[in-house]
């Protein structure tokens, strides 16, 4: 199991770093562009990897891979999305300005981008995911088991008491908290 999950803090790891790069180069009036958590993580990417490392079959060709990641990646945001906007009220991502999107969650140039991202990173980022995997030791596991846990429930309660995306930074998020803890005693 701590293969599977460090592959998953890996590519959600991996998954920031393309938001932020995205921001960037798009110059997006957004630029803290996060899924969820406080640490910089991005969870749909390591869910996403993990969903289509158990799925591809062993010596998969590389356009097959494209084709198979861009369906399971795709599905896999399309899902996150929609428990996001179920369960917290909240969205990270709208892709309605863009050509046959579905509910702003999915659309087609994003899910072919998705596929030979997600090919690349089998082909090329993989092989040496496993070798990190099996050098971390079982306490370190255990010790980020806990840190984002802890991250996913403080995250989770700061969604749902505020649905607003942009706390997810540790400096707004202890700033509604105190704003919030001060209205409270002023009551």
């Amino acid at each position: 199991m701590s293969p599977w999950f460090v592959w998953f803090l890996l590519y959600s790891f991996a998954g920031y770093g393309l938001e932020k790069l995205y921001a960037w180069l798009s110059r997006s009036p957004r630029q803290v562009r996060k899924c969820f958590l406080l640490l910089p993580l991005c969870p749909v990417y390591g869910l996403a990897m993990t969903a289509l490392l158990a799925l591809t079959p062993e010596g998969a060709g590389f356009f097959p891979l494209i084709l198979l990641g861009g369906a399971v990646c795709t599905g896999v945001e399309y899902l996150v999305h929609l428990f996001y906007d179920k369960a917290l009220g909240v969205q990270f991502w709208d892709y309605r300005l863009m050509r046959g999107h579905i509910r702003g969650r999915i659309c087609p140039q994003f899910a072919l981008i998705w596929g030979v991202l997600s090919a690349a990173a089998v082909r090329l980022i993989q092989p040496a995911a496993v070798l990190l995997a099996d050098a971390v030791p079982p306490w370190a596991v255990f010790l980020l088991w806990m840190i984002l846990a802890a991250d996913a429930v403080l995250s989770w309660a700061l969604l749902r008491r505020y649905q607003d995306t942009e706390l997810l930074s540790a400096g707004a998020a202890l700033a509604q908290i105190r704003a919030s803890s001060q209205s409270d005693t002023s009551l």
